[in-house]
């Protein structure tokens, strides 16, 4: 099959050759239809995921048909049109038994623990646990995003921060995954202010809901504007960019007793990230992470997409051929693209 390979961490991907993966007993080969391009592979590349090893195939968020299924697979066969949680859960550990799969002791993640879907095919594991159907009519390149981004942002805002009807949610990167939780907390009838540096993220902010946009540019305290915007603060921030600068700007756009939610990954040569811990205890915020979404959650959100509430369509901006993903991936360091950019191996 082809796929995308980088021998060094930072160095050029290409795209050649490499050998058709095999299912695990428990698991099943996808071909792939539509794979997003998240910054979280970015990262990868950059090599700040300890759990790859070179030479590697990124990609995690991926949409397409099952090709062959292991011995030991019984809700799925060749032909099903799947997607899949980044987060494969073992289905047997502490805590997948308590219904958390997204933080399962012995997850595997398609792009980072193997190789992943920049490719023709690829391989996943506990089938039974993590696929999940595509229903009809749903795109593959509106599905791909689910795994991640979209997933990722609805448990942020949903499940973890708790959004509701009338409160302030500050959304800090307007990437794919704080475009997605800007439309869901605007769903979920929250008030937004979206902040990022691109106007054309912005201004995708605002067509999915947001009631004030801040060009962080211009903006010399972001956070002090949220407070202003919003009356004394969000009741709920999110970091969807993943940086020291804007984790401590959404903490301190918190008012009292509100919610922070980590969500970007925030690499450090040290493996930690200055938070303005004296606010967060006078306040008496809450500071909690969020890591994807468990299969067994995704009815809940598949429903809101069913019924039109939840339009995870309008955030594909753009689709690319196999051949176009190493630049593409490269170009992740820089400014991101407004709106999510999904890789279509087969065209």
């Amino acid at each position: 099959m082809r796929a995308v390979v980088f021998e060094e961490f930072g160095k050029p991907a290409e795209v050649r050759e490499v050998p058709d993966p095999a299912p695990a007993e428990h698991g099943v080969v996808v071909r792939v239809e539509a794979t997003g391009l998240c910054r979280s592979d970015w990262h990868g590349w950059m090599g700040h995921d300890t759990d790859i090893v070179l030479p590697h195939v990124p990609g995690h968020e991926l949409a397409g048909v099952v090709e062959a299924v292991g011995t030991r697979v019984t809700g799925w066969r060749p032909g099903d049109r799947v997607t899949v949680p980044f987060v494969c859960a073992c289905g047997s550990c502490p805590a997948c038994a308590a219904g958390d799969q997204q933080v399962c002791e012995r997850q595997t993640q398609p792009g980072f623990s193997h190789w992943g879907s920049f490719a023709d095919y690829v391989a996943l594991d506990h089938a039974d646990v993590n696929l999940v159907a595509i229903p009809d009519g749903m795109a593959y390149g509106t599905a791909a995003g689910l795994g991640c981004r979209f997933a990722t942002a609805f448990r942020a805002v949903v499940q973890q921060g708790r959004a509701a009807a009338g409160q302030w949610v500050a959304v800090h990167g307007c990437g794919g995954v704080g475009l997605s939780a800007v439309m869901i907390a605007a769903a979920a009838g929250a008030r937004v202010v979206a902040v990022d540096i691109a106007p054309g993220a912005l201004e995708l902010a605002r067509r999915f809901g947001a009631a004030h946009c801040l060009d962080a540019s211009t903006v010399p305290d972001t956070a002090a504007a949220v407070r202003e915007l919003t009356g004394g603060g969000a009741h709920l921030s999110l970091d969807a960019l993943g940086s020291p600068a804007t984790c401590a700007a959404s903490v301190d756009s918190l008012r009292r007793r509100g919610r922070h939610v980590q969500v970007g990954l925030l690499p450090s040569a040290d493996g930690t990230t200055p938070v303005p811990m004296a606010r967060a205890i006078a306040l008496e915020l809450e500071l909690l992470g969020s890591h994807g979404m468990a299969a067994h959650t995704y009815p809940g959100m598949l429903e809101l997409v069913r019924s039109g509430v939840l339009r995870p369509d309008l955030l594909v901006t753009s689709a690319v051929p196999l051949d176009a993903a190493p630049a593409a991936l490269a170009r992740m360091g820089e400014a991101p693209g407004a709106g999510v950019t999904v890789i279509e191996p087969w065209s």
